[in-house]
């Protein structure tokens, strides 16, 4: 069973949390005990008659209880989970003894971006057999949420393409962080999943072709690589707004990408172009300075001339008085922050590829630099999403992390590969 605060965080964090009216009004409380549970069979909500409840729990049917056929042997849960479809179990088809009195049918959810289970929807009642409308009723409720999730992910892919959009095209093609086409390739592709992209990851594209995924702040543009094409070759879109992008988390090399030019950085340029994105409205010299190198350190003189160097670079986007980016500009912290203060902390994992600038001394780049590693990281720590956990624990920000990988040991599956790995990690040394 697990305690109060654990399962408080993952109700927070579930996605069918919204959507919780829907269901009991399919399903009605009134007529059949009412669970939903997350992908791992932990019962996160439940409802029904103070009966039905009663002997939910005489038989530990309780939040906080976990209902996977692992933990409990066939039922109504966890074996739709386990098969990922829907089941109806009965009376003696339950593996426990205790629960020969109960019938229950469940039916999993589908996350239409990851196409992964999210969780599952059951009813159930002391009986030998369900009502015959149970079961239909039941599946019913679990596409009805799975409709929901997916007018979500329509609306956010709309605003995805109205933000990023115009990179794909000729140039390559938008996908989500989650692999899904948003945009560009063949009208077939669009919706389709194409692999989970990762920074200078090689997917081969379904016409054979090869690409790279490079990051478009909350998105992935998957650069294709046509037979006798140089690999650092790229059209130029004209007669529209250029907009930059800024490739900063975890960079060794850090770049941008000005419309369709990659662009390395140096890394006080780096530095430089992050504090500018951090302050839309512009730096003075002075100011700039002391982000750059501390109050009383530095130079103005000393800023204006790599502002020159850096301007030359970036065809005049950087401007002054004061010193300002003079185009639509996103960057990959930014983002990470952003789906942070929005709650979607499994996306945030998704783009986080290591700190801001790791190299960098600056001291307003190394106050963002801790925020935003902190931030994500006590966020994963609070929640039970041992895949998002396992991204951060790759990161040069979590390999070493002690709390991190005791956290994975306690989340992860007996039996997953990765739980020796995390408490490998665990022991000292």
């Amino acid at each position: 069973m697990n305690d109060p605060r654990t399962v408080a965080r993952a109700r927070a964090a579930h996605p069918l949390g919204p959507h919780l009216d829907t269901l009991r009004a399919v399903l009605d409380p009134a007529e059949n005990l009412v669970v939903v549970t997350d992908a791992t069979g932990l019962v996160l909500w439940r409802d029904g008659t103070s009966a039905a409840l009663r002997e939910a729990d005489r038989v530990g049917l309780s939040e906080g209880a976990c209902w996977s056929e692992e933990a409990v042997g066939t039922n109504g849960v966890g074996t739709s989970l386990a098969t990922g479809r829907p089941q109806v179990v009965s009376s003696t088809e339950h593996l426990a003894l205790v629960l020969h009195p109960w019938s229950e049918a469940g039916a999993p959810v589908i996350d239409p971006d990851t196409g992964g289970v999210v969780g599952c929807v059951a009813a159930g009642t002391v009986a030998r057999r369900l009502h015959p409308a149970v079961p239909s009723l039941v599946t019913a409720a679990a596409r009805l949420a799975e409709a929901r999730l997916e007018l979500a992910v329509v609306r956010r892919d709309e605003e995805l393409r109205e933000r990023y959009g115009r990179h794909a095209g000729a140039r390559g093609i938008l996908v989500t962080s989650t692999g899904r086409v948003l945009a560009g390739g063949p009208a077939a592709w669009r919706g389709r999943r194409l692999g989970l992209p990762l920074p200078d990851d090689l997917l081969i594209l379904p016409d054979g072709r090869r690409a790279f995924a490079e990051p478009l702040g909350e998105v992935f543009l998957l650069c294709p690589r046509p037979t006798g094409v140089p690999a650092g070759f790229a059209g130029v879109q004209r007669g529209s707004q250029p907009s930059l992008t800024l490739s900063l988390l975890g960079a060794a090399r850090p770049y941008a990408r000005l419309d369709a030019r990659r662009l390395p950085l140096s890394l006080r340029h780096a530095e430089i172009l992050a504090l500018l994105a951090m302050h839309p409205g512009g730096l003075s010299g002075d100011r700039l300075s002391a982000c750059l190198y501390g109050d009383g350190e530095g130079s103005p003189v000393t800023v204006r001339a790599e502002i020159h160097r850096l301007r030359d670079r970036l065809g005049g986007m950087v401007r002054a008085k004061p010193y300002r980016i003079g185009c639509e500009v996103e960057a990959d912290f930014l983002v990470v922050r952003r789906l942070l203060d929005e709650g979607d902390v499994a996306t945030a994992a998704r783009l986080f590829q290591g700190e801001l600038l790791p190299s960098s001394d600056s001291p307003a780049i190394r106050a963002e630099r801790d925020e935003i590693t902190g931030r994500i990281r006590r966020q994963l720590l609070d929640r039970d999403d041992a895949e998002a956990l396992w991204r951060f624990a790759r990161t040069d920000a979590g390999r070493a992390d002690l709390e991190v990988h005791e956290r994975l040991v306690e989340i992860l599956p007996a039996d997953d590969p990765r739980r020796i790995t995390a408490a490998a990690r665990c022991r000292p040394s």
